[in-house]
């Protein structure tokens, strides 16, 4: 599954060592999207993938995830867990164009001349 918006939280790393005697760590995030309504969404980078992803607050991402859930004392829990991320473009508000790319080196777009708009004293128009 795949959900995209902004990162408006970045929790700090936590880092441990399991039963078997692994190290291990994990990140992390809650991002917003771009809805109308938008959503907010937890999810964990977790193991190597805390570092490949370092994400920033305001960072805008594509972020690809599991969801898996699982039992625990009689209650469920479920986690949205990160496994790809990508940036993406900011998106651009409804009814505005996209921002265009500067061409660096490119010859200016020529301007119109302004029309002269000064009344002319032959103007036969009645107002």
């Amino acid at each position: 599954m795949e959900v995209e918006g902004k990162i408006i939280l970045a929790l700090p790393e936590q880092s441990g060592v399991s039963r078997a005697g692994n190290n291990w760590k994990k990140r992390e995030y809650v991002l917003e999207t771009h809805e109308t309504y938008p959503k907010k969404v937890f999810f964990v980078l977790f193991g190597d993938r805390a570092d490949q992803y370092p994400l920033n607050i305001g960072d805008e991402i594509r972020l690809s995830f599991d969801i898996n859930s699982r039992e625990y004392n009689g209650r469920w829990f479920t986690s949205i867990d990160g496994w790809k991320v990508e940036p993406v473009a900011a998106p651009v508000a409804p009814g505005m164009p996209a921002p265009a790319a500067p061409v660096y080196g490119a010859p200016a777009a020529p301007v119109a001349p302004m029309p002269d708009l000064s009344p002319e004293p032959n103007d036969d128009l009645p107002f």
